[in-house]
Formats: structure tokens, sequence, C-alpha cells
């Protein structure tokens, strides 16, 4: 499930190992993960519309479904 808190860790990870300091008192990436995960996970919410086609009510049905 997508989350800000689990978004922003993959964020500062991403950013350590591009050799951004996530930690000390000029460190701002962390900072920045924050805002980042949360203006991502805000727009996802906000704008995704899951759009799919139920071909059956039967058990072993498939639905195909997307996100725009």
């Amino acid at each position: 499930m997508l989350s800000k808190a689990g978004l922003k860790g993959r964020i500062e990870s991403e950013l350590t190992t591009q050799g951004f300091q996530i930690v000390g008192p000029h460190a701002w990436a962390s900072r920045m993960a924050t805002a980042i995960a949360n203006a991502v996970v805000d727009e996802i919410q906000a704008n995704a519309k899951a759009v799919g086609t139920d071909t059956g009510t039967g058990g072993g049905s498939s639905h195909n479904l997307s996100i725009e």
C-alpha cells in the first residue's frame, strides 16, 4: 500500500545511495524527501482512477484493472 512514510523511506534510501546526507545540522535531504513523498501520495490519491472490466461473478474469474 502506498503511504507517505513508506515513500519517504524509499526516497531517503535513494538519496543516501546517491551521496546525500540525511542527518546532520546542514542535512536537508530528509525534509526534501518528506515534501516529495507528501506531494506524490496526495497527488495520486486525489487523481488516480482504477479502470477495469468485470468478466464474471463466478470463482476464478479474472479482472483486468489499470491505473490512469
